[in-house]
């Protein structure tokens, strides 16, 4: 998936993206050994302490444990390798879930994680947080980025566009009501979860 050479270059303000080793919870990571089932994908100072943390939490209450979400501070561990647990979440889904936040475009390791899953043609409940389907366009600091790779930009534009004509949830934070989002949310990721074991038996 990510080389480690974009892995560094879109870590380098790592304080305000989705991925702060900073913001990794010490306090009862998910055990090991279980493949993921729901991955969330969202830019962390958006929706870290909200939206995807309920959706993580409602998701394992709706399903009683069974089902295991991957969320980056909460899933990854002191010592785990970044982009190898991130690349075990994507290839394991049955489902994501990408949470399209103001900060979303300016994140180009939002943008490599929603590339991958296209890619390998998982399933995926967008969540369009704040902004509209016809707003999925790149930011000039992506796109004018030294770090990143023609083709890079290419794979970012062509998973924005899938999304953006992919059904999805919209949600106003200043005047939506949070619960509802996160009720609904869960409520498709586990639907969508049903018919993709139903489709393999």
């Amino acid at each position: 998936m990510a080389s480690w050479l974009l892995y560094r270059a879109v870590t380098a303000g790592r304080s305000s993206s989705s991925m702060s080793m900073a913001a990794v919870r010490l306090n009862a990571p998910q055990p090991p050994g279980r493949a993921y089932d729901v991955f969330i994908n969202h830019r962390g100072a958006d929706t870290r302490h909200t939206l995807a943390r309920q959706l993580y939490d409602r998701l394992l209450q709706l399903s009683g444990g069974r089902v295991r979400p991957f969320l980056d501070n909460v899933s990854l561990r002191p010592g785990d390798r970044l982009v190898a647990r991130i690349d075990e979440g994507i290839s394991q889904c049955k489902v994501a879930v990408a949470i399209f936040s103001e900060g979303y475009l300016d994140s180009a390791f939002c943008l490599h994680e929603l590339a991958s899953l296209v890619e390998a043609r998982k399933v995926i409940v967008p969540i369009f947080y704040g902004v509209k389907p016809s707003g999925l366009v790149l930011s000039p600091a992506v796109v004018e980025s030294s770090a990143l790779a023609p083709r890079d930009v290419e794979r970012f534009r062509a998973a924005l566009r899938e999304a953006s004509y992919t059904v999805g949830l919209t949600y106003d934070p200043a005047t939506g009501d949070l619960a509802e989002l996160v009720s609904a949310a869960a409520n498709a990721v586990m639907k969508r979860i049903e018919e993709t074991e139903t489709s393999v038996q």
